[in-house]
């Protein structure tokens, strides 16, 4: 064989690996959890080919919202993002999305598509790739398109096909 396999669910990935090693006594489904909101964040955070660095602010700010995560934990995950962002976005993001889907309810998935468009406009502008990737990703995550532009309300201003 010449070319590598591609995971075929999130906890096959490498951020998956390192949450598992950052948080060695938690189950499975934790571990999936985590790794898929870290993954998804950096997924739309690269959405437009550029991990701009309050992009990574706001993710590394995220991730320290999730009790289980402490400093360490967080500064492990978010070098390996940070390494590899490229490759996580390429493999991962509907694997994780239908990590999310199956592993949080109604709110836990809209609270973390909150948290996707805050990442996505947080250098300023809302790309017209990172809204066609959120697009894509909503009804993955198992939510509707106007559950989606009712997020993206608060961010009209910074809308790049509004310019």
């Amino acid at each position: 064989m010449f070319f590598k396999k591609k995971p075929k669910s999130a906890h096959q990935t490498e951020l998956a690996r390192q949450v598992a090693r950052a948080l060695p006594d938690v189950d499975d489904d934790t571990v999936r959890l985590v790794a898929a909101i870290a993954g998804l964040l950096t997924c739309v955070a690269y959405a437009d080919s550029d991990f701009d660095p309050k992009e990574r602010e706001m993710i590394r700010a995220e991730l320290s919202r999730l009790a289980i995560l402490d400093e360490r934990a967080v500064t492990a995950i978010c070098a390996l993002l940070e390494k590899q962002v490229a490759t996580i976005s390429a493999e991962g993001g509907q694997l994780f999305a239908r990590d999310i889907r199956e592993l949080c309810d109604r709110d836990g998935r809209i609270e973390v598509l909150d948290a996707l468009v805050e990442i996505a406009a947080a250098d300023g502008e809302l790309s017209l790739s990172e809204t066609n990737y959120l697009r894509r990703l909503v009804p993955i995550i198992g939510l509707s398109q106007d559950e989606y532009n009712d997020l993206q309300e608060r961010h009209r201003d910074k809308l790049a096909v509004l310019a």
